[in-house]
């Protein structure tokens, strides 16, 4: 292990050891309350060009398993953990917590005062910050800092999307207990990839639909032209604002009547297509223990989260009804449009990690599309 520290925008130093790639980090640092599910937190592209803090202590101490990657390529740009990982014990690990952090080029720090830094984060909101794997690269840190802005404005979309498109053909994990209708004629959805998370795309071939997954900036009439049964705004990173393309796609496909499921940045992009506006939350909402509330039942679901940005409530017209509130703040959760069979969900009902039980927002889904074709 190096010697090494966390560089803050405004200057504060924070010593580390370097457990992991040894390159600099950039990022918005935030922190995640998760207690378990740190290699799906990781794989997240949702994270991208973020350093994510656990707050969890003990990370690394279920080593690795493959399938619980939620992407291949994309993820957190860093991570800072309190505990040095040592032994690891778990019936499916396949790999080293630290070997895998190696392989992957992920900088990651760790003997880190970590309650320290949430209360920093609690205090200012998420700040911009660099991880120096060497300390005495610290010079050279401040000068690359200075070169990130932050996610204002960033489209980050583009960079974790997929290329070209593809068929999407795996289900859910066996350790998933979700109810299939393969019996049911398959479904034609169409899934715009913003980031998007695996276990989504497992859910939905579970449910019986036949998934292609399409590029961020994928045309709506190309999407058209396949007649799909419903189409599908994935998760991701930035602001969704600076996503003019996708806004664009989306108002064009709200006017047809299509079925429309968005999670997390698709959600925001659809409220942006509707006609809402979005903001910059102050340390927004990351983690696997989250009430939110159905506003039409009035039951409380625990969600998993994960989002910087958030829908404005003041923003949202006569064509918009709220479904969801978070208990812990108050922000818009959830919103179907009167007009179109289009909703979406700010949380992360597909977890992985955190709870299930809001799956049905899946089966939701489904159903729209179901009764457009009946």
């Amino acid at each position: 292990m190096k010697n090494a520290a966390i560089l803050l925008q405004d200057g504060t130093v924070i010593p580390a050891e370097s457990i992991g790639h040894e390159e600099f980090s950039l990022g918005e640092i935030v922190f995640n309350t998760s207690m378990t599910g740190y290699q799906e937190i990781i794989t997240d592209p949702s994270y991208n060009k973020q350093i994510v803090t656990f707050t969890n202590p003990h990370i690394g101490n279920t080593g690795i398993n493959i399938d619980d990657n939620e992407s291949v390529k994309h993820g957190c740009s860093g991570i800072i953990i309190r505990n040095h990982p040592t032994v690891h014990s778990s019936w499916r690990s396949e790999n080293q917590f630290i070997e895998y952090l190696k392989d992957k080029s992920i900088t990651a720090l760790c003997s880190v005062d970590t309650r320290y830094l949430t209360s920093l984060l609690r205090i200012n909101g998420s700040l911009n910050g660099c991880l120096v794997p060497d300390i005495n690269k610290l010079d050279n840190a401040k000068k690359e800092l200075l070169k990130f802005s932050g996610l204002n404005g960033l489209d980050l979309a583009k960079n974790v999307s997929t290329e070209s498109q593809y068929l999407w053909e795996e289900g859910t994990h066996d350790l998933i207990n979700i109810n299939t209708l393969k019996e049911q004629k398959r479904l034609n959805v169409f899934a715009y990839d913003y980031g998007i998370k695996k276990n989504i795309l497992r859910i939905l071939y579970d449910l019986g639909c036949d998934v292609t997954v399409v590029p961020a900036d994928f045309p709506y009439k190309k999407v058209l032209d396949y007649n799909p049964d419903g189409v599908f705004l994935s998760n991701g990173p930035g602001d969704p604002a600076a996503c003019e393309y996708a806004i664009e796609n989306i108002k064009n496909l709200l006017a047809v009547n299509i079925p429309i499921f968005g999670i997390c940045l698709g959600f925001q992009l659809m409220c942006l297509a509707s006609g809402a506006k979005t903001y910059k939350m102050k340390f927004g909402h990351h983690g696997a223990n989250h009430p939110v509330i159905d506003i039409n039942t009035k039951k409380v679901f625990i969600t998993s989260q994960n989002h910087g940005f958030a829908v404005d409530f003041d923003s949202l017209s006569d064509n918009h009804k709220v479904t969801h509130k978070s208990l812990f703040d108050g922000s818009l959760q959830g919103v179907e449009l009167e007009h179109t069979p289009a909703y979406g969900f700010q949380g992360h009902p597909e977890a992985s990690p955190g709870p299930q039980d809001i799956y049905n927002l899946f089966t939701k889904f489904i159903h729209n599309m179901r009764n457009s074709n009946a």
